[in-house]
């Protein structure tokens, strides 16, 4: 069995470059064969602006403050230094200090220091303060954990800052501060953080209908069910549950709640997660558009399954919040869709386009297909965490990476999947 498991993943590897490599080459959003990407129109941020529009440490931005980090402290090896060239550290306390910061910090400012190279040729990113062991700041600073950095350019140009800042939203930091005219203060998630983890999934306590009626917990689907969900036309089917790309039973999370008007459906997913939207056509009708949760806004029209299996009801989202909850479930169905919560969504995340992703897992489909035909039975006495143990599924991680080289950036969501590296 386990040589059969390795020969079928180096043959879905195979698969996988034939059927999303070409296609994102040549007709996608991707670079193109002999296209040059068109550069992203950046706007500078204002004084005193910050993105996003809500309080540093609140679940929507870096989170709360978890405690001051000492050099004494247990905590002191979350931090870790940052020895870029390509970044000028000030070290007025000439003890490295400004070197220090967790992983995620490093990461988002390594990746500015890229782009301010880019936009400004002979010009450096330059770090004015970073982990604070002294006290310089206020009460429950974010410096004083390592996950906060002020910046500025290496000529001082402050004329630069407000598109400095810019850049820093671009580089994947969860909070932008154009605090001063003299810096920008830009800050991360903690590296345990339920907001730092943003695969695409489902609470382990949402709903799925079943056929022949009743209805399952997400958390407890296992192959051989067949759940409500939608084919390409738009209409009510029941489809066959495959596998999770994304099974975490007791993590928490921060869920993005959407809640509709009469009727009152409340749907829980990630930010990076798809949900079906519904858009006017020039004809008069109106079509399924994927949309990630974290840009549904309230008067969008999502659909919703009818009693009796009677179709799809276009409602008004009236509320959206966000929520933490627990577990984190990304299931697969053969259609590549599910009503959860009586609510139609994606199975899919991370790429905003529902077709393509859905097109990429053909052969996991195909998977599924072969191995029902080598042994002769179906899945439905089959042990799921055969199929799916614990975290992401393999072939997602896969399927990302082939993702960020033939994609535009603007196709992935800008968390992607940080729940893999954080």
């Amino acid at each position: 069995m386990d040589e059969m498991l390795v020969l079928t993943r180096i043959l879905l590897v195979g698969v996988i470059s034939a059927l999303v490599v070409p296609p994102g080459l040549t007709c996608g959003p991707g670079r193109g064969i002999g296209k040059r990407r068109h550069p992203k129109k950046l706007t500078p941020l204002a004084y005193k602006q910050f993105i996003p529009n809500v309080a540093e440490k609140t679940l929507g931005a870096s989170g709360r403050y978890e405690g001051k980090i000492t050099r004494n402290s247990e905590r002191f090896k979350e931090l870790t230094p940052n020895y870029n060239s390509d970044i000028i550290f000030k070290d007025e306390e000439n003890t490295a200090a400004d070197r220090l910061m967790t992983q995620r910090c490093k990461d988002k400012l390594n990746a500015l220091a890229i782009s301010v190279m880019n936009q400004w040729p002979g010009v450096k990113l330059r770090v004015t303060e970073g982990w604070d062991e002294d006290g310089h700041h206020s009460e429950e600073s974010l410096h004083y954990e390592g996950r906060a950095v002020d910046i500025t350019t290496s000529d001082r140009e402050r004329s630069k800052y407000g598109m400095l800042a810019r850049l820093a939203v671009e580089a994947g930091f969860d909070w932008v501060y154009y605090e001063s005219k003299a810096h920008i203060h830009c800050s991360v998630k903690a590296e345990n953080s339920v907001a730092a983890k943003s695969g695409g999934c489902f609470p382990a306590n949402a709903t799925v209908s079943l056929e022949g009626g009743g209805i399952k917990a997400v958390k407890d689907l296992s192959p051989g069910d067949r759940v409500l969900a939608a084919d390409e036309e738009g209409r009510l089917v029941y489809s066959d549950f495959l596998t999770f790309i994304d099974k975490q039973e007791s993590v928490k999370m921060l869920f993005y709640v959407i809640e509709t008007s009469e009727p009152k459906e409340t749907i829980r997913l990630t930010a990076a997660h798809l949900l079906f939207v519904s858009q006017s056509q020039t004809n008069g009708t109106r079509s399924l558009k994927s949309v990630f949760a974290s840009n549904i806004r309230p008067g969008d029209q999502v659909f919703i399954a009818t009693q009796g299996m009677m179709g799809l009801k276009v409602v008004t989202v009236e509320r959206v919040y966000l929520e933490e909850d627990t577990g984190a479930y990304a299931p697969v169905t053969s259609h590549g869709t599910v009503v959860i919560n009586g609510v139609l969504a994606s199975c899919y995340a991370v790429i905003e386009e529902h077709s393509w992703a859905h097109m990429a897992f053909a052969p996991l489909r195909f998977a599924f297909k072969l191995f029902s035909f080598l042994y002769l039975k179906d899945y439905s006495n089959t042990s799921p965490t055969y199929l799916q143990g614990e975290g992401i599924n393999w072939y997602s991680q896969i399927l990302y990476q082939l993702g960020t080289w033939i994609l535009d950036n603007d196709s992935l969501h800008p968390l992607g999947m940080s729940a893999v590296s954080s």
